[in-house]
């Protein structure tokens, strides 16, 4: 049974499948585990091994940002070069259901190992590539491969780990995401100028390798809680719905880059399209934001799309505008990193701060980021009133993110931890494409870079629309 079978006001009750009743979403989590953190004896490789999954398709994700003009110069792919990185988001999403439902009807464990031979079969494709469509097929396996690890992971936490220690390792998957958001640039451009731009992806496949002997000593004891179930109609139909919502998210995307009619005809056809698809891949009610759960995976799209859509337009807001280099624009970005690592770490450590009190903090700080950008743009206020707002919404970030990871575990049974998981990063995912392209669009029709201070204040306006949206939504993540 998954989430979609119970009522959306019910969702994570008790029930006679659930081995245990899930503790209230305001209450610190209580449990009989043994006591230690993460790193204890039982838990020491698996989070190791987890946590450096994650960064490496962390590195992965900003590393093709700094490498990928090379990429295009040296394999003639200027024409694909927006699918190169629209493509694998697409494709991600039909990996997350994929995980979600094989963890589900059968093992996570299983799910996991797919996933990292995706992940690693991707990267051997794009590194070895000598013309661009090819490069372009090892990036969409790759993010196949990626899509179904997030999930796989989300699901492995719930089997491995006790409750107590959930927001604790959500926040060193946060950490994880933020380590190489200060060095993976850097460490990707100085391979790309030393030995070349294929170590970028032909390095990580023997780090890949030696995560996963840290994780599999603790996966012998991970079921599924109907191993060898064969894959239900129902769980096809959502992979076929996966499939839709990746092509109209692609559309949707590709067409920021589009001029004339097409540019204002299809994104709402693809934006309809990508609403109707997404709709049997959530929680029921979740696009109403009904209590709960699906108010969780509806924060969890809104503050995606205001975080990651607002951060393209800051370096070059600073670089266009005022003249930066792009190592001193990068340094707002690097505040917000190191400003989200330790709002996670504070989350995590504070067991007793409240959900209602968390997602304040994560709606204050994305509106203080918002509004100094937008003031920033309007009134050329000083560049450092860019990065010092930045670094607030990297904080608000890192308060929300790991806690909806838990929120979202602690509403689930055994039965849906696979499809919730993936309702969550389908979210976050679908969120983000959908925000960039939209402020894309806005900052094309204002006139693009060239045109002065008005196409990044429109941008940064749409940003500030979702975070109110993620104001109105943010308070019902609690159950009555």
């Amino acid at each position: 049974m998954t989430s979609r079978d119970l009522d959306a006001d019910a969702v994570g009750a008790p029930t006679p499948a659930a081995p245990a009743a899930p503790p209230a979403p305001d209450e610190s989590p209580a449990d009989r585990s043994p006591p230690g953190g993460v790193l204890s004896g039982p838990y020491r490789w698996v989070s190791i091994g987890m946590c450096l999954l994650i960064m490496l398709a962390a590195f992965e994700a900003l590393a093709v940002t700094t490498i990928m003009p090379t990429v295009s110069r040296e394999l003639d792919g200027a024409s694909l070069y927006a699918f190169a990185f629209a493509g694998p988001l697409a494709v991600s999403v039909v990996g997350m259901v994929i995980a979600g439902a094989w963890s589900d009807r059968g093992n996570p464990r299983s799910a996991l190992f797919a996933s990292v031979v995706f992940f690693a079969i991707g990267l051997l494709v794009a590194g070895t590539a000598q013309l661009m469509p090819v490069f372009v097929a090892g990036r969409l396996i790759h993010g196949l491969g990626g899509g179904a690890l997030t999930v796989s992971l989300y699901v492995i936490v719930a089997r491995v780990y006790p409750p107590r220690l959930h927001p604790r390792i959500f926040a060193g998957f946060a950490a994880a995401w933020v380590v190489p958001s200060l060095i993976g640039p850097l460490i990707a451009g100085l391979l790309a100028e030393s030995v070349g731009w294929r170590w970028v992806f032909l390095g990580v496949v023997g780090l890949v390798v030696l995560a996963m002997l840290m994780v599999v000593p603790a996966m012998r004891g991970v079921h599924g809680p109907a191993d060898g179930d064969a894959v239900p109609p129902r769980d096809l139909g959502r992979i076929g719905w996966a499939v839709l919502v990746a092509a109209a998210v692609l559309v949707l995307t590709l067409s920021a880059e589009a001029s004339g009619p097409v540019q204002w005809i299809l994104p709402p056809i693809a934006a309809v399209v990508a609403v109707l698809a997404i709709r049997p891949l959530l929680p029921k009610r979740a696009l109403r934001a009904a209590r709960g759960l699906p108010s969780v995976i509806l924060t969890r799209a809104l503050v995606a799309g205001t975080f990651f859509a607002a951060e393209v337009y800051v370096p070059l807001l600073l670089v266009t505008q005022y003249g930066l280099s792009a190592a001193l624009a990068g340094l707002a970005l690097t505040a917000a990193g190191l400003s989200w690592a330790a709002a996670s770490w504070a989350q995590g450590r504070f067991e007793g701060l409240r959900n209602r009190t968390v997602v304040w903090l994560g709606a204050l700080g994305l509106s203080i980021a918002v509004g100094s950008l937008i003031a920033t743009a309007v009134f050329h206020l000083p560049p450092p009133v860019v990065v010092v707002g930045w670094a607030f919404a990297g904080a608000g970030m890192g308060f929300l993110y790991p806690r909806l990871g838990v929120l979202t575990l602690q509403y689930s049974t055994r039965e849906d931890q696979g499809f919730n998981s993936s309702a969550l990063s389908i979210a976050d995912s679908i969120g983000s494409a959908i925000s960039l392209a939209a402020t894309a669009i806005v900052f094309a029709a204002l006139g693009g870079a060239a045109g002065g201070a008005a196409p990044f204040a429109g941008a940064f306006a749409f940003t500030g629309v979702l975070c109110v949206l993620a104001w109105l939504v943010g308070p019902r993540i609690i159950r009555r």
